[in-house]
């Protein structure tokens, strides 16, 4: 999986600071250091159904969160956000609960955003239609190209297609992604990157014009109400192995987003795939405190300074698309 581009678009808050100019967490309800997302990851499995080359497989314990548990972690994150997203690695629709977890996540007041593969959605799409709480599908079609027994292209976009047209009139946005381009245009062109595919989509939805020409990598195109292509560079996941760069720069981990892993350990973004950055663990300590402590305040802070203070964010060239 992978960061969310979000169709949604959101006023930004006031931002508060102190005598130093420091940003200081939005205040909510009278609690003055009360942190707000704009969304929450909850990763409902970690285990997913195929191995892509471009998303290394976690090396932590293969998991499936359990209903309670997830009611639980919605009670303790629902002073901070509206939104939630159903991964940080894994497949979601792996979940046999899914059609569960929705409705809980609707009688709590959430909106839910799912990103997938699609390959599932055969056997799991009756799970998900005409669900109120799902907000929006992203489709990673460029799994099919990064897992390696891939087969019948046309066949598995059928089927993401024709769950698509029963999603729509559920009012469901629709993100289709590709994100699989080098940083080399000419390289792209000449390999012809992902036509295949892009020309189902410009025959499902009687499209004018060739893709390529209307949307520029790191943005979407729209090409039906509520249907959006999103094309965009391959990124690398952070890695304690990687390189260290200088530390400068901004991200908003902390700001607009934090992410609870499948056996409960809260980290900053949904890039932390491995929980390097632990902040504290939900059964053990409330949401509230764990996105309060310090570990989580030096990240807040230090980005307030342009300053990465955790190693694993110094080896994460994601944050780079932020500038200095």
């Amino acid at each position: 999986m992978a960061p969310e581009p979000d169709i949604m678009v959101v006023a930004h808050k006031s931002r508060i600071t102190n005598e130093g100019g420091t940003v200081l967490p939005p205040k909510q309800n009278g609690d003055p250091e009360l942190k707000t997302f704009k969304k929450v990851y909850i990763e409902i499995t970690s285990i997913c159904n195929l191995a892509c080359s471009f998303c290394p497989q976690t090396k932590r314990a293969k998991n499936f969160i359990d209903p309670e548990v997830f009611n639980n972690i919605l009670d303790q994150i629902k002073p901070h956000t509206k939104h939630i997203y159903l991964h940080v690695k894994g497949e979601p629709l792996l979940h046999p609960k899914i059609d569960v977890l929705l409705d809980s996540a609707h009688e709590k007041g959430f909106k839910v955003n799912i990103t997938t593969n699609g390959t599932l959605l055969p056997k799991t799409q009756h799970k998900l239609l005409g669900k109120p709480a799902l907000r929006q599908m992203n489709f990673s079609l460029h799994s099919f190209d990064g897992h390696e027994g891939s087969t019948d292209r046309e066949g598995y976009l059928g089927n993401v297609l024709s769950f698509v047209r029963e999603a729509v009139k559920h009012n469901v946005i629709i993100s289709f992604r590709l994100w699989n381009l080098t940083q080399d245009n000419f390289t792209n062109a000449q390999m012809n990157r992902n036509r295949e595919t892009l020309e189902v989509l410009e025959r499902e939805f009687n499209l004018d014009f060739r893709i390529e020409e209307k949307v520029v990598p790191g943005s979407g195109v729209k090409i039906a109400p509520n249907v959006y292509l999103n094309q965009d560079h391959e990124f690398q996941w952070p890695s304690l192995d990687a390189p260290e760069d200088d530390g400068k720069g901004f991200c908003h981990a902390l700001r607009s987003q934090a992410a609870v892993l499948v056996d409960g350990t809260v980290v900053p973004c949904c890039l932390d795939g491995e929980g390097v950055i632990n902040l504290g663990n939900v059964h053990e300590k409330s949401f509230s405190e764990i996105v309060d402590g310090e570990r989580a305040n030096n990240l807040f802070y230090g980005f307030s300074k342009r300053e990465a203070v955790e190693e694993l964010c110094r080896k994460c060239g994601y944050r780079q698309r932020f500038g200095a």
